[in-house]
Parts: structure tokens; sequence; C-alpha cells
């Protein structure tokens, strides 16, 4: 992803796209291990809007997002610019 993006989506945009963060004992080892963050999204959303809500909802920037699909729904794997992004964004969120 490049940076001084120009985002087009609304906060009631970005609230839709990210259901909510997914936490496992897996996800937690991506988090310290690879600076990764795993999301439930919406069936719909592409990666390129995936990386503009959460520039949206937490001002974090994401360099990478990989998504699957799952019978609990569609997930994003996200990796963080910052060195310690996904660390951080978990700390704010409550989940560590």
């Amino acid at each position: 992803m490049s940076r001084n993006k120009v985002v087009s989506l609304t906060l009631d945009q970005a609230e839709k796209i990210i259901i909510e963060p997914y936490i496992t004992e897996k996800t937690f080892n991506l988090i310290e291990k690879e600076n990764k963050l795993t999301f439930i999204v919406t069936e719909k959303a592409t990666k390129k809007q995936i990386a503009e809500a959460l520039l949206v909802l937490y001002e974090s920037e994401a360099t990478e997002v990989n998504t699957l699909r799952t019978i609990r729904g569609k997930k994003a794997v996200v990796k963080f610019v910052a060195a310690e992004g996904a660390r951080d964004l978990a700390t704010r969120l409550g989940l560590v």
C-alpha cells in the first residue's frame, strides 16, 4: 500500500467493512511475531477497502492485506507499517 493516501471512505462505511477483531491463540502469535492483526470483515470488502477502513477507524496504515473465507465469514490478516502497529492497535482495542 502506498503512503499519502486519499481516503474515500466515510466513518459509517468503514464501520460496515470492519466487523470486529478476531483473536485466537494463533492470531495472538501473529501479533507478537509478524506484526499482523486479524479482523472479521464483510463478504464483499476488497483488500483496498479494508486498508482504507483501518486508516479511517484506527488511524493505522497497512502494508499488506490478505483475505480468506472461512465458516465464520471473511477474515482479513493485516500487516502494519509501524513496527509495533499490530500490538499498539490490539492494546488500544483491549485485546492484549
